[in-house]
């Protein structure tokens, strides 16, 4: 499958809970209604928790701030999208969407990509989601590389090295799931971005983490030594000040 990634920041004037209620009361079921039409296969609203947490990560790491939540849309395939898209109800429905974003959506500090999954950790069955009412939450860390090195560079250490890294101390780290997911270079993204005024650049990835709360906040001295390797690693192919990383819920609209 292929995975469309749109990271979003709401309109100025707007609170963080109104842009999360309109966006899930009103423009969610908006998606889904349409979802036939446009080919969608699954599709989760990724809404950013106002916890302290995020900003000790971000403090941690010298990040940028986090982004309001992201909409994630799956397909079957680039080809099954583009031909979704391609016909007359699938171009009458991206069009009204787009009407619908400008409610709430400041689209140029917003951004898209086309990506794919990369698992690195996962339960069986892998059935983890973050819902509202679960003690589960969702990380979501979106980065640009390193200047010195390659887009082909960075997501080769960040799968070779990286990953395995986390795998080794996932447990001692309480990561109960975590996946990769590797952004495309795509011409599809183009127009979307066009049809939009414009956006902010694709970042090179992102990282999905889910953890429990429930199994407690405060890291056992194993698990703080993980997450100390973890952000050493961090520092060979990831641009802290151009990334960001916050704590997140899942509210699913369409699912496989």
């Amino acid at each position: 499958m292929i995975r469309f990634i749109y990271v979003l920041r709401r309109k100025a004037g707007m609170s963080l809970a109104e842009f999360q209620s309109y966006w899930r009361r009103q423009h969610g079921p908006l998606v889904a209604s349409h979802s036939t039409h446009m080919g969608i296969a699954r599709y989760v609203q990724v809404h950013t928790l106002d916890d302290p947490a995020n900003e000790a990560m971000r403090a941690s790491r010298g990040l940028a701030e986090p982004y309001d939540g992201v909409a994630e849309l799956w397909w079957n395939s680039l080809e099954e999208a583009a031909t979704a898209g391609a016909t007359p109800e699938g171009q009458a429905a991206a069009a009204e969407l787009i009407e619908d974003e400008k409610k709430f959506i400041d689209f140029s500090q917003s951004s898209i990509w086309w990506a794919t999954d990369v698992p690195q950790v996962n339960p069986t069955p892998e059935n983890i989601v973050a819902t509202e009412r679960s003690s589960l939450v969702k990380l979501f860390y979106v980065f640009h590389r390193l200047p010195s090195l390659s887009k082909e560079e960075a997501q080769l250490y960040w799968r070779m090295n990286h990953g395995p890294l986390i795998r080794r101390n996932a447990q001692a780290a309480r990561i109960l799931r975590y996946i990769q997911v590797h952004s495309l270079d795509d011409a599809l993204s183009e127009p979307i971005r066009v049809a939009r005024g414009g956006m902010t650049p694709a970042y090179d990835g992102h990282a999905e983490l889910w953890y429990d709360r429930a199994a407690g906040a405060t890291p056992t001295a194993e698990g703080q030594r993980a997450v100390n390797l973890f952000l050493e690693d961090e520092k060979k192919f990831i641009d802290f000040p151009r990334s960001a990383m916050w704590f997140a819920k899942e509210v699913v609209f369409i699912d496989l």
